[in-house]
């Protein structure tokens, strides 16, 4: 097993590199298919709206399925890292509103923005929509992907102890709620995995 960081194996280069290719062909091939409105680029001003939306939606649902270790690193660094990173672009959109905001002579930005269309309260209302939507988009996406089921052994664990217990107390006509599950605590072998009657609490 490779003792380097996990920045630097091969293994999560090799990821983060083919993900950022395939995010990098999906933005561009957007970017060529949907033309600019009225001169702004809202290709590319859709494309980081989205893909902050879908960073944060990946990651918090990551996060609820367990430490990052294994498959789910995996895929961040796919997916996350690589294709969101490729997808969505900061310099394309550092590009439009520079020339929006003053323009050069015979250039045009990966957005397709001419910059005889210069226009300072469009650069700056470009360049602040991208940022506040864009953050807007990854808190919609972190709450939606928080709704998502949490992978738990232990929570597992303890709802079919508990469920274990009802039934036992149906069948000898005890009450349900007199039967508790009772966590396993290494400092008291006896009690670790049984479980205590309210009685026996006493």
């Amino acid at each position: 097993m490779s003792t380097a960081p996990t920045h630097l194996r091969a293994s999560s280069l090799i990821l983060v590199a083919a993900g950022g290719t395939l995010g990098t062909a999906a933005r561009e091939a957007i970017s060529l298919t949907v033309p600019s409105l009225a001169g702004i680029p809202v290709a590319i001003f859709g494309i980081n709206i989205l893909g902050a939306f879908l960073l944060g939606l990946l990651l918090s649902a990551l996060a609820r399925r367990g430490p990052d270790e294994g498959a789910r690193r995996r895929v961040r660094l796919l997916v996350g890292t690589g294709f969101m990173g490729g997808f969505t672009t900061y310099s394309a959109l550092a590009t439009d509103a520079a020339l929006f905001l003053g323009g050069v002579p015979g250039t045009e930005s990966a957005g397709g923005v001419p910059a005889v269309t210069a226009s300072t309260g469009i650069g700056v209302g470009y360049g602040l929509a991208t940022v506040i939507i864009g953050g807007l988009a990854t808190w919609a996406g972190i709450a939606i992907g928080a709704l998502t089921r949490a992978q738990c052994p232990h929570a597992a664990t303890r709802t079919t102890a508990t469920r274990t217990a009802g039934s036992r107390a149906e069948a000898t006509g005890s009450p349900a709620e007199a039967v508790l599950p009772v966590e396993s605590d290494p400092h008291d072998s006896g009690a670790a995995g049984t479980g205590r009657r309210d009685g026996d609490r006493r």
